[in-house]
């Protein structure tokens, strides 16, 4: 549901976005994107996706997009410190500040950018004239701008996947105070983040004594300061002049900005314009999830563009839903006492957090409850069923559900990724609304007495309109013996952590950033001029135009390429591109793991990762805040980066790692006589297959041969068609298709293989892993041959991989239980694609890992061995 229908209003509002914060907060909510010759995007794809987002749900008429220009402001002038403690832009921020606001432009939203005031002032001082003429929601997350709510004005901050709506009532209702005072409570509490020191040892809980004794300004504050207990008065009374000086700095100026609201009107974005931004961007995902303008029938004139108000954005997203009428709230029983529940025993409920309470759904009753957790799991323990959207985020919360056994649970989200693993968006507000608004016929039913703003009863409406499905998909094996058994190892490891060597982080850094300055001072010196090196226009205009450098190719908006893989074909034409190549490496692991790692570990040196279970579409685990599964294994540096990560004194680290399971898997799978039997007896796979292609004994095969038969073997594998294995062996697209034939005749099983998923899959419209996992394959059946090859390759990848995956969490859910482990003290702490990693105590730890190996061998039995090779060391690096 929109925000502007959750709040009812009848006219239309116009929103006001702080893009300043909106560019910040994109740029750390995702810090691994960029484009492939590095240049930093992950602010653009966030920016853009929410903007895009908001045109989608909102379908708004007018929309003021504004950003912090250059210079100092008024409050520069009037306090010589204000924001004296803000570090400067990062670098990679700086360099997405013009995509992002050409980007704005092209969606047809305009972009105000503030030189000399702050766009927080802009936004008040607009909200300021507009709310007497219609509503005004202002989209930021600055408390300063809570000043400026009011009857017509609101304010919509987003923190995580949190979204609060701040009204003047629920401003009044948590702060206790008029929103034009607002100032004069932050000028006394201060602002660390803005260095406005405030009163010292002043915080708000005694603010608000303070302004309830003398009343609620700084005027009311200075005439009363009688009022105040002595030792309060002597906190206050030398600070009075400086708080007036630190409200002048907190309150908005409100006569900032006078531009009229037609200025603001949503224009109809280019659609080409766009597909460009996004390929020069290499924002894929973005580019695939562009509205399509609508096919209309033909009238007898047509209109000229307008407005979106007017209906011009209207036809790129579609028609806009009617609105709904107006619903009485839900009547919600409160409850604190967790004794006050009926009794759940054998019950299926509903259970969902949100705004610091959970909501219980059971029968056709929602009871909010606010007490403590671990009554709530008493009370609940003994339910048929829970059903509640994410059972990993409620055992990260509280240990304390721990206690509720994986049988009971039913997972929201876990149930509807594994029913479509490619929709990427799992998050209650996602499910519910598709409850409500998707016009889905499984929750016709069930959903039909529900209010929109039911907590607990939709969490068990959405299950038992899910059920259904994840039964007939025959899915609910792998959901009860696989997915929910694994989400409490998971927690547990996130918790456990890994420790890291900070004084062996520190002195790679220095190494690293020394290395840097050297190459940077290499590259402008056979450059002849300064120059900036991450810029990659920059960059073309260096090596293609001042050094004459035949450049290799052109990106899709015309411009030279500078990436990675065209450098690395014009590498031996100067010297200048073999440092640019190193450059980026060692700039890519300053950036991205030598200075942010550390910042993040905990008080005990170690660092905790967040598993993500719904994000592959194979099945395969990933790894966020931060990602570990991307630290580097191999190439000069390797070793040492994973040196870094250690075990904690008297403790050593045991790494168990699956031998070629991928082609293990496919052997299973395809039955193929070759694979099988050199799998059976042990021999170099690669070495036995290039034996078999080039029809000679083993011993007799070369390096090279060998490189080319793992190149394919593994290729095939991950859906490397002729172009990619051409670059691999750097031989030409005739070599590379002959080399493939020669492959599939020669293993002829595995081609029969091959075409049978592929058939299977055209037939079913999906495919399976060894555990029953399930992916749809539309695209096989597009006219676009493009797609349907893809999709092609993608069934094959899917079933190897994802069984690989199936595979891999089996030994997790095995390892997790296993006594003889528990009783060794091991503690499984990360796992890395087909790798897991136990620390245990020095004594046991080569125990701990033999049993680790033993129980992945066997965890699951297929037609060929499993093979787990196995290290143990004090770092990472050593037990690799």
């Amino acid at each position: 549901m929109s925000i502007k229908e959750r709040l009812n209003l009848d006219t239309e509002p116009v929103y006001l976005i702080d893009g300043t914060a909106l560019l910040y907060r994109a740029f750390y909510a995702r810090a691994d994107l960029s484009r492939s010759d590095g240049f930093p995007t992950n602010a653009i794809n966030t920016v853009m996706r929410v903007l895009m987002n908001l045109l989608k749900d909102e379908r708004p008429s007018h929309v003021a997009f504004l950003m912090d220009g250059k210079g100092p402001t008024f409050r520069n002038e009037v306090y010589g410190d204000y924001k004296a403690n803000r570090p400067a832009m990062p670098e990679p921020l700086v360099e997405q500040v013009e995509p992002v606001r050409r980007g704005v432009e092209l969606l047809g939203l305009p972009l105000m950018v503030t030189d000399g005031v702050e766009a927080d002032d802009c936004i008040c001082a607009l909200a300021n004239r507009y709310k007497t003429d219609r509503p005004v929601i202002i989209l930021a997350s600055d408390k300063d701008i809570k000043q400026c709510l009011d009857d017509n004005v609101v304010m919509v901050s987003q923190h995580g996947r949190k979204e609060t709506i701040h009204t003047l009532e629920s401003f009044r209702e948590a702060e206790g105070m008029e929103p034009d005072t607002w100032p004069d409570f932050q000028a006394v509490i201060g602002d660390s983040a803005d260095n406005i020191p405030g009163i010292p040892k002043i915080g708000p809980v005694t603010a608000r004594k303070i302004f309830a004794a003398t009343g609620p300004t700084l005027e009311e504050l200075r005439d009363n300061i009688g009022q105040l207990p002595d030792k309060l008065r002597e906190k206050v009374e030398p600070e009075l002049d400086n708080v007036f000086t630190y409200r002048e700095l907190t309150r908005m100026k409100l006569d900032s900005c006078d531009t009229p609201v037609e200025d603001f009107a949503v224009r109809d974005m280019d659609p080409d314009a766009l597909a460009a931004f996004f390929e020069e961007y290499e924002l894929r995902g973005l580019q695939r999830s562009m509205p399509r303008p609508q096919k209309s029938a033909p009238t007898a004139a047509a209109k000229p563009a307008s407005p979106a108000g007017d209906g011009g954005m209207l036809s790129l997203f579609g028609d806009a839903p009617a609105k709904e009428k107006a619903e009485e709230p839900m009547a919600v029983t409160e409850i604190r006492d967790a004794a006050a529940l009926p009794n759940l025993g054998g019950e299926d409920v509903g259970l969902t957090f949100a705004d610091d309470a959970f909501f219980i759904g059971l029968n056709d009753t929602d009871y909010r409850y606010t007490g403590p957790a671990a009554d709530l799991v008493r009370a609940v323990e003994h339910a048929s069923i829970i059903a509640t959207p994410s059972v990993q985020d409620l055992l990260r919360a509280d240990d304390a559900w721990g206690h509720i056994l994986p049988s009971q649970w039913f997972d929201l989200s876990l149930a509807a990724y594994l029913l479509d693993p490619e929709s990427r968006n799992y998050t209650w507000t996602r499910l519910k609304q598709s409850m409500f608004q998707d016009g889905r016929s499984e929750f016709a039913d069930v959903s039909r007495d529900l209010h929109p703003q039911s907590e607990g009863l939709a969490a068990l409406a959405y299950m038992r309109g899910i059920e259904g499905q994840v039964r007939g998909a025959e899915l609910n094996p792998l959901m009860r013996d696989l997915e929910l058994p694994l989400i409490p190892v998971l927690v547990s490891m996130e918790q456990a952590g890994i420790s890291v060597d900070l004084d062996a982080f520190r002195a790679f850094l220095d190494d690293v950033s020394e290395q840097l300055s050297g190459l940077t001072r290499s590259i402008i010196e056979m450059a002849g001029e300064e120059f900036n090196i991450r810029s990659s226009q920059q960059l073309a205009v260096v090596l293609f135009d001042q050094l004459g450098i035949k450049a290799g190719s052109k990106t899709s908006t015309g411009l030279r390429s500078t990436a990675n893989q065209v450098l690395e074909k014009i590498r031996d034409q100067h010297p200048i591109v073999e440092a640019v190549l190193e450059y980026r490496m060692l700039e890519k692991l300053r950036s991205t793991y030598l200075e942010p790692l550390p910042k993040l570990v905990d008080k005990d040196s170690r660092l905790h990762t967040h598993f993500n279970q719904l994000s592959t579409a194979t099945g395969r685990l990933s790894s966020s805040q931060p990602n570990l599964q991307n630290i580097p294994i191999r190439g000069v540096h390797g070793p040492r980066m994973r040196a870094c990560f250690n075990a904690a004194d008297n403790n050593l680290l045991a790494a168990a790692d699956y031998s070629q399971i991928e082609l293990r898997v496919l052997a299973h799978f395809s039955k193929d006589p070759a694979l099988i039997d050199a799998f059976r007896h042990d021999e170099d796979i690669h070495a036995r297959t290039a034996a078999l292609l080039n029809d000679k004994a083993v011993e007799e095969v070369t390096t090279e041969e060998r490189r080319g038969a793992k190149t394919i073997n593994f290729g095939l594998i991950y859906g490397m068609g002729v172009q990619k294995l051409a670059r691999e062996l750097k031989i030409t697209q005739n070599e590379a298709k002959d080399f493939t034939d020669k492959y599939f005749e020669k293993m002829a099983t595995l081609k029969a293989y091959y075409d049978t998923i592929v058939e299977d899959a055209q037939k079913h419209g999906f495919v399976t892993t060894l555990a029953g996992r399930r992916r749809l394959l539309p695209e096989l059946h597009s006219r676009n041959n493009q797609l349907a090859s893809q999709a092609k390759r993608q069934a094959v990848n899917t079933v190897i991989q994802g069984s690989a995956a199936d595979i891999i969490k089996m030994a997790m859910v095995a390892a997790h239980k296993d006594k003889q482990l528990q009783e060794l003290g091991a503690q499984l702490i990360l796992q890395v694609h087909d790798e897991l990693i136990v620390e245990a105590p020095a004594a046991n730890i080569e125990a701990a890992g033999a049993r680790l190996k033993q129980i992945m061998q066997e965890v699951a039995k297929l037609d060929v061995p499993l093979k787990v090779d196995l290290g143990v060391g004090k770092n990472w690096a050593e037990a690799h």
